[in-house]
């Protein structure tokens, strides 16, 4: 397809930003023409940039990288540790098209999708195309991503294809080809929006002034796809964004998708399929499921009749398909189209099947299965991309002009030993676009990633993309799997732009609704030890600061009392290297090292920094259930808490700085939880995590330091009082007068103070109380029984009893005791809730606390 542009008499760029700029020799620059004139399109853009300066600009781009980070953007890199997210890279200078252009371009992307989907209705029902000859059957049937029980699968409306991506470069001399086709569950749709969202915002004055065609109207219509072909409630169909989950390279994306169409998100463990219908697995039960739309490849969604070896998918999900029950998006067995090899013949299928030629044509492409595209391949090799015929993520693509004599001897017996396995393809020097670095306009090679949907009878195209851009000017290939960058495409209209909302217009009749029971029981399990990973991370914190206050103290070390006791608590699940027995400044060096390693130690899954990272991942799964302003808040804890060693010349006062500012954060994101969560399923298990997790730190933190023999007292109540957040209502109900009894009552069976153990277990048991569960049957439920007795044995304490009732040694043995039963009750219930709720969502997501020591006191099996 030849490039158009508007009529205008060429601009010169503007000496001050463009002047540097060179694009590269024998390439297609989108912004400027051969001679250097700045493309109509681009002149009001190029224009106001020159009114910002390079200043204005930089400061743009550092804007957009912030935007990115605080909204949490990443993309896990293939071929990087299961987790190590990247952060997203946006450039902020847009491409930018004329309308004239993207018009043509768009019906080629739309006629390309119907002839796709015309494909898979001949190939998986009466096969027509083979049968005359018109695609060779060794493509098909013997491709791996052909799969025979989709085979006479019907659809809705026929229509296979209701999401499709076409990955586009542009020739030197100006026309867009197809690199390829992805058909499954194409992802980027989800970043161009995000990217559309970061520059509308940062470029807001340019972005309207151009009049850039907006997104939503595509959302929009992929969602109303989704609606008509729901074969069941047509009314009010249950839509689920199936994604692989967390280890997804464009997770974000998934959970960004979902959280914008309002679909609930879920893994393949999330959904069940009873008498051939999809059902999602909430704390109220089973609820129906129309449609799927998947981010799995077709092999990965049924591990019964597809992948055996794969857990992502949903036993029985084909055969609800085939007994109608279920729609799933795109169809089962789509990834046939994504043969590179298929190319080779669109011409001509395009022209059997539609009567007319092919608008947007792929890159020239061989299949060595044919005599004449075999010769010419091994005739050109020096000058070819060889490539897989059949699985293109199977291999790398082999640059033939880039092969050892050795090397080409093999792929050449290779080919002649098995034709029908490899294409070839010609290789394409892709076009050239402005990126902003190092305080200037610098060209960058760019592809570009276009999305189709399903539109009544046809196909709509998002009018824009996500554009990918290589980083380095001396690597042509771009893609986000090696890392590199992208920016946003701005397609300008021919008159004013139209708001468009995915909302229902106002006055449209809505169903009033408040929260109920449809959770999906892995969100439950997330959000339960998302609370108890940020109250430990607050228990911690609150007790190495109150250590670290006295450690820094006017008194030297060994001569504050409570010291020795303080460090014990912490320390109690511990093994120093070398012998414990210290004394003096020796003892205090090894627990200053020892310190840096409760704190930063990655390799211990009890270590602060553990803790903070495990609730960062654990949010980062459920990123569309919490609110961005929350995401934002544990973005800047784990970014506080920092990765790798700490710096050599850290001192206690740095320390005790960043204690204070994570105290402040976890109050920021508690604080959160507790105003602006809804109080639904996600909120009670979010919140019975943390009661759970401080009543079971309060305990802990009364056997340690109260039980034992202590010779001061006083300096030790008044350090648990500081740790317990308690030392105000103390001393406004106690003055200066310092004892066991009323520290005790105050922390642990007040139920009017909200850091006392009494007040967790009165929490919980209105939690229990809310809880789904089977009104007729008679029994109570076993966390019911839990906190009954719990509740129980507290309220009928006698605080001044049990301080009263030391041995002769000076140790408080009832209390131990009681402690001790107190903490196998919230063990239990713990134990119950997840047994209860969270079971049949598989393992729990307690990432970081595998393995954690039990503690010394409590016996696992009484």
């Amino acid at each position: 397809m030849s490039v158009t542009t508007e009529e205008a008499a060429p601009t010169r760029p503007p000496e001050d930003l463009l002047a540097a700029y060179k694009s590269p020799p024998g390439v297609f620059d989108e912004m400027v023409d051969p001679s250097g004139a700045l493309r109509p399109a681009w002149q009001r853009l190029v224009s106001s940039f020159e009114q910002i300066g390079g200043d204005g600009l930089s400061e743009h781009n550092e804007q957009a990288r912030r935007l990115l980070r605080d909204n949490g953007v990443t993309y896990n890199v293939y071929g990087e540790a299961a987790g190590e997210d990247r952060p997203w890279e946006l450039d902020c200078v847009p491409l930018v098209l004329s309308s004239a252009e993207w018009n043509k371009l768009s019906e080629g992307l739309a006629q390309r999708a119907a002839l796709l989907n015309l494909l898979l209705i001949d190939l998986y029902g009466r096969q027509d195309l083979l049968r005359q000859g018109l695609i060779p059957a060794d493509l098909v049937l013997g491709n791996p991503e052909y799969l025979l029980p989709c085979r006479d699968l019907r659809v809705p409306n026929d229509c296979y294809l209701h999401l499709f991506a076409a990955h586009l470069g542009r020739k030197p001399d100006g026309s867009w080809l197809v690199l390829a086709d992805r058909t499954q569950g194409p992802s980027g749709a989800g970043y161009a929006l995000e990217n559309r969202l970061v520059i509308s915002r940062v470029l807001g004055d340019q972005f309207h002034d151009a009049r850039v065609r907006r997104h939503a109207t595509f959302f929009k219509t992929l969602r109303e796809s989704l609606v008509s072909i729901a074969t069941r409630h047509r009314e009010n169909p249950r839509v689920v964004l199936l994604t692989p989950g967390p280890s997804s390279s464009a997770y974000f994306e998934d959970v960004y998708l979902a959280r914008y169409l309002g679909y609930t998100l879920v893994e393949g463990g999330d959904l069940t399929v009873r008498d051939n219908a999809v059902f999602l697995k909430t704390l109220g039960g089973l609820l129906p499921v129309d449609v799927v739309l998947r981010r799995l490849q077709d092999a990965d969604c049924d591990p019964l009749e597809l992948c055996t070896d794969s857990m992502l998918g949903v036993a029985g999900l084909v055969q609800a398909a085939r007994s109608g029950n279920v729609v799933v998006a795109n169809a089962l067995g789509s990834g046939i189209l994504e043969a590179p090899a298929l190319a080779a013949f669109l011409p001509e299928l395009c022209r059997r099947m539609l009567g007319e030629e092919l608008k947007l044509p792929s890159v020239a492409t061989w299949w060595c299965g044919r005599d004449e595209d075999r010769r010419y391949v091994l005739a050109n090799l020096d000058h070819l991309l060889i490539k897989s015929a059949l699985l293109h993520r199977s291999r790398k693509p082999i640059h033939g002009g880039r092969l050892s004599q050795a090397e080409r001897e093999r792929l050449v017996a290779q080919i002649e030993k098995h034709p029908e396995a490899f294409a070839a393809q010609e290789l394409v020097e892709r076009s050239s676009a402005p990126i902003w670095s190092k305080g200037g306009l610098q060209p960058r090679h760019v592809a570009l990633r276009t999305f189709v949907a399903a539109s009544g009878d046809g196909y709509e195209v998002m009018p824009g993309g996500l554009i990918r851009v290589t980083t380095d000017p001396h690597v042509p290939a771009v893609s986000m799997s090696v890392g590199q960058g992208s920016k946003d495409l701005w397609v300008l209209s021919e008159g004013p732009v139209a708001p468009v909302s995915l909302l229902k217009p106002y006055g449209a009749p809505v169903e009033l609704r408040r929260s109920g029971n449809d959770l999906p029981s892995r969100v439950a399990d997330n959000m339960f030890w998302l609370g108890r990973q940020i109250e430990r991370a607050e228990g911690i914190v609150r007790q190495w600061r109150s250590v670290i206050t006295r450690w820094m103290g006017e008194s030297e070390p060994g001569a504050v009392s409570e010291l020795p006791i303080l460090f014990d608590a912490l320390l109690q699940d511990w093994i120093e290297d070398g012998p414990r027995e210290r004394s003096g400044d020796d003892l205090y060096r090894s627990r200053h090292r020892l310190l840096l390693r409760l704190l930063y130690d990655e390799s211990r899954p009890d270590s602060l920094r553990s803790t903070i990272q495990s609730a960062h991942r654990l949010a980062s799964i459920m990123r569309d259930r919490l609110s961005i302003d929350s995401y934002r808040i544990l973005n800047r804890l784990r970014a506080e808490i920092g990765t790798g060693a700490p710096p050599a010349d850290l001192t206690l006062d740095d320390v005790l700085l960043q204690l204070n500012q994570l105290i402040f954060l976890l109050a920021a994101f508690s604080g959160m939880g507790m105003e602006s969560m809804t109080r639904g399923p996600s909120w009670r298990f979010l919140d019975m995590g943390r009661r759970i997790e401080r009543a079971q730190h309060t305990v802990r933190l009364l056997h340690s330091v109260l039980v034992r023999r202590i010779a001061e007292p006083t300096p030790v109540i008044e350090a648990l009082l500081e740790i317990a957040d308690s030392s105000m209502t103390y001393r406004s109900r106690y003055l200066s007068s310092i004892q066991l009894a009323p520290a005790l009552d105050l922390v642990l069976t007040d139920e009017s103070n909200p850091r006392s153990a009494a007040f967790q277990l009165a929490a919980l048991a209105d939690h229990v109380k809310g809880l789904p569960h089977d009104e007729g049957k008679p029994q109570s439920t076993p966390e019911h029984r839990v906190m009954l007795a719990a509740q129980t044995e507290l309220r009928l304490t006698d605080v001044e009893a049990l301080c009263s009732s030391a041995d002769a040694d000076g140790e408080h043995r009832q209390l131990g005791e009681l402690l001790t039963r107190l903490e196998r009750h919230l063990t239990a219930l713990a134990e119950a809730i997840a047994h209860t709720y969270l079971v049949h969502a598989g393992p729990s997501r307690h990432l970081g606390l595998v393995g954690l020591p039990p503690l010394p006191y409590v016996d696992p099996k009484p």
